[in-house]
């Protein structure tokens, strides 16, 4: 069957990647991401039959939330560890039948997936061309089987956050599991799936407010922050993706080094938080969101941490620079692992860091930010008052991501040529299109008021659901906010179901749908929740405001 894959934005023709990814992903290690997903369906069945008679076991939940975040767009390139966590989640498989056939739990009837093993790695890769998207014929069980499995992908990067700093909900893992074990039952139907795809939506919402109670309670809420987008003359490390804690680590390591530490793309919103940003080595944020790296990373000269997805495979020029940690890897780059305290030494960086120039600016200025929830309730009164004035007339939610496609112009025009009288509500960085653009206040209020990363989406839903609270509306969806919104991953997924559970209708998604969407999948979206395209920029704007 070999490879295929569609599940970003950007694969081939809107229709999908079957020889190499237009992310850089090989045949070879597409077949291994597919194998493993369905390893972890497998260990999901048992692990689900495990919940229902009290068998809990922490190591399995890890294995599973890693490897899921592992197989999202852009975050691991090395064919070694997808192996590897192939066997080690058989392995770790069949210990769980163990426990639960100890409890007496029932383990008949258990799909192929929950009861394969390889005989050799011969075997094991003849199986991995065998497993992938196709192998579901049915083209609308497919597409849902789908949206639900990249939707489970993107929660499992906010939980992996959240269980780093030391936060968990199991009721999530149990969830997880029965989700992913229904992508492997065929005994479900349309309708049945459909409504695992709305419940997955909740779950996303409950796995957004897990992570941002972990930032808010380990590093304070975000806060009104202008943020610094030019250099100094020391050394510096440059550090990406979205782990908080792994920022901090580094900071903490780098006090009184002489070393400045930039942020890029995702990790910009760092200097948002009180307990972070204290920290008088954060020096700014150096470039653009994570598509620009190719450009960007050569100039900055000194080392770059990955901590999440967001790698692009590096060229030669700086590749020795690159380090990877987390679920992050590439066979050329050199990795961080992490200690049984959860701790990371990243004294090999800072030593690196030490024998580099000075990043190279390449540009000047600053940029705000910080309006997550809690900042923006801090402004409630003043952002009431301006609707009721009149002065602001709508809020356009352009949350998501943004990609290397040139379509994705878009944004930037469609910013440019919103009326001078709304607000934009952004997370993730899609904010990248727009947020260095002069485009003014309204009262004092910033016309671009960013939340944060794409997980703090949740904090533009909390937005209008005070909103709706304080205008005493009865339905979300009466709110004069406009959703216009960019994804290009995984995570994007889950953000479009949990704003679904909430009741959101009229989301716009663009550059393009998802390619994962059958034709009888996309009708429901849209007969159901109004789910829509973009075109241009002029007859979207008239669509918008009519």
């Amino acid at each position: 069957m070999g490879m295929f894959c569609f599940q970003c934005q950007e694969t081939a023709g809107c229709t999908g990647c079957t020889k190499r990814g237009v992310c850089g992903k090989t045949e070879d290690l597409a077949v291994l991401q597919d194998l493993l997903v369905y390893v972890v369906r497998g260990i999901s069945e048992v692990a689900y039959r495990g919940r229902k008679i009290g068998v809990i076991n922490d190591v399995v939940d890890k294995f599973m939330v890693e490897s899921l975040f592992a197989t999202i767009t852009n975050a691991n390139w090395d064919n070694s560890i997808f192996i590897v966590r192939i066997k080690e989640g058989i392995k770790l498989r069949e210990e769980l039948k163990n426990q639960v056939k100890d409890k007496n739990g029932d383990l008949s009837d258990l799909p192929e997936a929950s009861t394969w093993e390889p005989k050799d790695d011969e075997d094991m890769i003849d199986k991995a061309g065998k497993v992938g998207v196709l192998s579901t014929e049915d083209e609308d069980i497919r597409s849902l089987r789908e949206l639900i499995t990249y939707g489970v992908k993107g929660l499992s990067a906010y939980i992996k956050h959240a269980n780093h700093l030391g936060f968990e909900n199991k009721e999530i893992s149990e969830f997880m599991y029965k989700a992913l074990a229904a992508t492997i039952n065929d005994k479900l139907s349309v309708d049945d799936l459909i409504g695992l795809t709305l419940e997955t939506g909740k779950f996303g919402v409950d796995g957004m407010a897990l992570l941002d109670k972990a930032n808010t309670e380990s590093y304070g809420h975000p806060e009104l922050t202008k943020v610094n987008i030019g250099v100094r003359n020391n050394p510096g490390i440059l550090i990406s993706g979205h782990d908080l804690k792994d920022i901090e680590q580094l900071l903490k390591q780098t006090e009184g080094t002489g070393i400045d530490i930039y942020t890029h793309s995702e990790m910009l919103p760092a200097h948002y938080y009180p307990q972070l940003k204290k920290y008088k080595n954060l020096v700014g944020n150096y470039g653009n969101a994570w598509w620009k790296q190719t450009e960007e990373f050569e100039k900055f000269n000194g080392p770059i941490l990955m901590t999440t997805n967001c790698l692009v495979p590096p060229k030669d020029i700086y590749k020795d620079r690159v380090y990877t940690t987390g679920v992050v890897g590439h066979s050329d780059l050199k990795h961080i692992p992490i200690d049984d305290n959860g701790n990371k030494d990243f004294n090999i960086i800072i030593e690196h860091a030490k024998k580099c120039s000075a990043p190279i600016e390449i540009e000047q200025g600053e940029i705000i930010g910080g309006f997550a929830h809690n900042q923006v309730f801090a402004l409630a009164d003043k952002v009431v008052d301006a609707v009721k004035s009149g002065a602001i007339k709508k809020f356009f939610v352009m949350a998501g991501c943004d990609g290397r496609a040139k379509s994705r112009n878009y944004y930037t025009e469609f910013a440019e040529k919103l009326p001078k009288d709304m607000v934009i509500l952004t997370a993730g960085c899609a904010k990248y299109k727009y947020n260095k653009l002069n485009l003014g206040d309204i009262n004092g209020i910033p016309r671009v008021l960013d939340a944060g990363q794409c997980n703090d989406s949740f904090s533009l839903a909390l937005i209008a659901l005070k909103l709706k609270e304080v205008f005493e509306l009865n339905d979300i969806n009466e709110l004069p906010i406009c959703y216009n919104i960019a994804w290009y991953e995984q995570k994007a997924v889950i953000v479009l179901l949990a704003l679904l559970h909430l009741g959101v209708k009229n989301i716009h998604l663009g550059p393009t749908l998802p390619a994962f969407l059958s034709p009888n999948v996309a009708k429901v979206l849209i007969e159901s929740f109004g789910i829509g395209g973009i075109t241009n920029v002029e007859d979207d704007m008239e669509m918008f405001l009519a």
